[in-house]
């Protein structure tokens, strides 16, 4: 399937500012089961982009507008071509665990097994992980789909319920939270058990006979897990599925801190207002119309004060 993604950021100020600093991650990925067959990223202001690829292998937009300005839109139009990924087996087979012992030890995946900023295991992690029985038993893929779908039954979508930097322990005293929070819940629980969990931020097609309860106007996370001779297997707890091709993978991360489709700082004294437009269509459907996108605000990130300017990170939240 080949899809057009529109990825539009608006960020107002109640009074002009100074400077705008940012990366922006919304290339989709060009590897595996995915084809990027084209990409464009606008400003307005306008501003002379340049571009990175980063520690984890995402492919990292930044630019900086020295000049005063009351608004910022970030528009993204990615044209994609997904394939079907492999089918995966419903089993490891007896010695799953001891086969998957042995690929770890390598070290290769150290950064998907430790403690990052949004994946702890807190007092309220231990006791999810014995409500829902998370332990060493069957086989790993086996575990990994029933603790897919235990997530899924567990929690509550509820859109904008949490905010951009919420710690894990909001969404589990709820029940309620986004993509971002069953990711980061999902990856706590997985490497809680040696395997190897990352988070990843990318775009979810939704036609009209499918039953995806997250936003189709917002971008989406999922949680891959590695698995010997499978490679990553992606999970999407917010919709109970094993990714396959209608996810669209933008980039990777230890969790949403590595991964976040805007980051960024601007200098003047104002407040910031974040809206924030996704529409994922199949290629052959009608042209985007913008009068026909759907603008959601979200909340930012506010960071230090520092003297005479206030610096504040702009950040959105995956729903």
């Amino acid at each position: 399937m080949i899809y057009s993604i529109r990825h539009m950021t608006r960020f107002d100020y109640s009074a002009p500012i100074h400077e705008s600093v940012m990366e922006v991650r919304k290339r989709p990925k060009n590897e595996d089961n995915q084809r990027v067959q084209g990409f464009a990223l606008i400003t307005n202001p306008s501003a002379h982009i340049f571009e990175y690829v980063d520690f984890l292998g995402n492919r990292v937009c930044y630019f900086d507008i020295p000049r005063a300005h009351s608004r910022l839109i970030i528009t993204a139009e990615s044209y994609v071509e997904v394939l079907p990924p492999p089918t995966v087996p419903a089993s490891l087979g007896d010695d799953g665990w001891a086969w998957l012992d042995r690929e770890v030890e390598t070290g290769d995946f150290w950064d998907m097994l430790m403690p990052s900023q949004f994946i702890q295991t807190t007092a309220m992690v231990e006791q999810l992980k014995q409500e829902l029985n998370v332990q060493r038993r069957d086989d790993p893929m086996v575990v990994l789909c029933q603790l897919n779908t235990a997530i899924y039954n567990a929690f509550d979508y509820v859109p904008n319920y949490t905010q951009v930097d919420s710690p894990i322990d909001h969404a589990l005293a709820s029940r309620k939270g986004v993509c971002q929070d069953f990711a980061h819940i999902m990856i706590t629980l997985v490497r809680n058990l040696g395997i190897p969990c990352r988070y990843i931020s990318g775009y979810l097609y939704t036609g009209q006979e499918d039953n995806d309860r997250s936003a189709d106007d917002a971008t989406h996370a999922w949680v891959e897990a590695w698995l010997p001779e499978l490679g990553w297997v992606g999970f999407d707890p917010t919709n109970n599925l094993i990714v396959g091709d209608r996810h669209i993978r933008v980039a990777i991360g230890r969790d949403y801190a590595d991964a976040p489709p805007t980051h960024g700082i601007f200098r003047g004294e104002a407040e910031s207002e974040l809206q924030v437009g996704v529409q994922v269509k199949i290629a052959d459907d009608l042209p985007f119309d913008d009068a026909d996108m759907p603008m959601v605000e979200q909340s930012t990130y506010a960071g230090d004060v520092v003297p005479q300017d206030q610096q504040q990170q702009q950040q959105q939240q995956q729903q």
